[in-house]
């Protein structure tokens, strides 16, 4: 089991929200997102933050740092199947863990974290709350109609992305929005004067969403 960080916005927490972290950061990360997003006090919820496995990296010359998954080249191209896969296993377990339902976790992620977050969702076998899939892309994607889960073939995606990003483009997070919408998704998106960042406006709109799916979820 990954460690984690664990925040709680209220006792006795009825949602969670597992929150995965970027290449070369850890589950620190986003910890000040939390007091950022203003939720209610009525919406007592537990915020996870693991930290990613420790492995090497080829596009940093092989050096070891944590990361959900090998990046091989800039720009698209060959994936890390291996290591994707193999972190959708470890996040499935982390949503096994919590002590809420299926229907009450949201997976969330920024860059190599966001699409583990969209990974796992779409594949999850019980229905999850929602996804917030921000700074990244869909991977393993011609996957995705062979194994996508019909429990959540309708599950709410929340989709963000900058300008100017340079790490990840705006048209290959554009395509797979794209590519989502095309096999039924429902995407909320959004984009912004950033580079590869979240910004005020991002994280007001990450809460009126969150606000939004755990109202609806019994």
């Amino acid at each position: 089991m990954l460690e984690t960080i664990e925040i709680e916005t209220g006792e006795a927490p009825r949602a969670s929200v597992i929150w995965l972290h970027g290449l070369g950061a850890d589950g620190h990360d986003f910890e000040p997102i939390v007091p950022e997003l203003r939720l209610p006090s009525s919406a007592a919820v537990r915020f996870v933050f693991p930290h990613a496995p420790v492995r090497p990296v080829t596009i940093n010359n092989g050096m070891r740092m944590r990361a959900w998954y090998d990046i091989l080249q800039f720009g698209g191209g060959p994936e890390d199947e291996a290591g994707i896969r193999a972190s959708e296993a470890l996040t499935k377990e982390l949503i096994k863990k919590e002590d809420v339902p299926a229907n009450r976790v949201v997976l969330a992620g920024f860059s190599q974290g966001g699409a583990i977050a969209l990974q796992t969702a779409l594949r999850y076998p019980e229905r999850l709350a929602g996804v917030l899939a921000l700074s990244t892309y869909l991977p393993l994607a011609p996957a995705l109609a062979k194994e996508r889960s019909e429990a959540n073939r309708d599950v709410p995606i929340f989709m963000a992305h900058g300008h100017y990003d340079d790490i990840i483009p705006l048209r290959r997070a554009e395509q797979s929005r794209d590519l989502l919408s095309a096999a039924g998704y429902g995407v909320e998106w959004h984009s912004y004067p950033m580079p590869h960042s979240v910004c005020a406006d991002e994280i007001a709109a990450i809460a009126v969403f969150l606000v939004r799916i755990l109202e609806s979820s019994p």
